[in-house]
């Protein structure tokens, strides 16, 4: 019983473990230190050789000890970070007293979009398959990257709630990739599919910065604000409606948790919905664009 409890904890914090089988007469022949009485019980022994690094019960242990230290340390990266997107946001409402209390904020997720896609990039293992393997665990590096962006998806949501305009799909979409990356985090799974989502879903966000800041800016309606909402339409229909599909059903069909895999079918909800929106937008000023000219030429 104490060994089949043994195996479940092993396989639950997703370590590769081979165990060389007990022997009345002493342990096999293996390379383990003859001070250590036993080991766990083996599934893979093939001859004196072992197929993966034998975990002694000491060892075991330790690694419980590192997961630990490791969880401590994302939860203050989030404590962190979410304190520092507030100041960072404070000091923008300080030094631009003119500008709107969205003027700053969309200045902040700008930031944060950036820092987003770079960290994201350099944390993917193998740029021939970003998704591989599927429902794996997160290496440290994107651990790292995944609780810099809670800690901002924490932030915005509290921080939107103050704002004059609070939009339900934002709250949602807030919602819905804040348990997502929490779970993976807690979880310890689905590293490369959360990784790929946070490159697709922040790659259109500068864009869609831009334009708003344009228009407090003064310069709505101009051609500069149409560049700007083409380039938005452009990498948001690629990026969410592209590759967006594709990784929810990477997602779906991997071994990932439940709430994981629900959380990937919400997010791509939202974001049809959005590409909708977008579409019904580019579609009106693309003709009143094309309007205007013709009664310019007609004058």
């Amino acid at each position: 019983m104490m060994q089949l409890r043994l195996y479940s904890l092993c396989r639950k914090l997703n370590l590769e473990f081979a165990v060389c089988p007990l022997l009345h007469s002493g342990l096999p022949n293996c390379s383990a230190p003859s001070s250590l009485s036993y080991l766990l019980p083996a599934s893979v022994y093939k001859g004196e050789d072992l197929n993966y690094p034998v975990l002694f019960l000491s060892d075991f242990g330790q690694e419980r000890k590192r997961n630990n230290k490791w969880k401590r340390h994302i939860l203050r990266i989030i404590i962190l970070g979410i304190i520092s997107w507030a100041t960072a946001f404070q000091l923008l409402r300080k030094f631009l007293p003119k500008r709107s209390f969205e003027f700053c904020n969309r200045l902040v997720s700008t930031v944060h979009a950036t820092l987003a896609v770079t960290l994201a990039s350099l944390s993917v293992e193998d740029w021939t398959c970003p998704v591989c393997p599927p429902a794996s665990k997160p290496s440290p590096s994107q651990m790292q990257t995944l609780a810099v962006s809670l800690s901002y998806l924490i932030y915005d949501l509290i921080c939107c709630q103050f704002d004059k305009r609070v939009t339900i799909d934002n709250t949602i979409h807030h919602l819905v990739s804040i348990v997502g990356i929490g779970a993976g985090l807690a979880y310890g799974k689905c590293g490369s599919e959360l990784i790929a989502a946070l490159c697709i879903t922040e790659l259109s966000s500068p864009f869609l910065h831009l334009r708003e800041l344009l228009k407090e800016l003064g310069h709505g309606g101009t051609d500069l604000s149409l560049v700007a909402d083409i380039l938005f339409a452009a990498v948001f229909s690629f990026a969410r409606m592209g590759f967006g599909p594709c990784l929810t059903w990477v997602t779906l069909t991997a071994n990932n948790p439940l709430v994981i895999k629900a959380m990937a079918v919400g997010l791509q909800l939202v974001s049809a919905y959005w590409f909708y929106k977008i579409a019904r937008m580019m579609n009106y000023k693309l003709a009143k664009r094309v309007a205007s000219k013709n009664l310019v030429c007609t004058q």
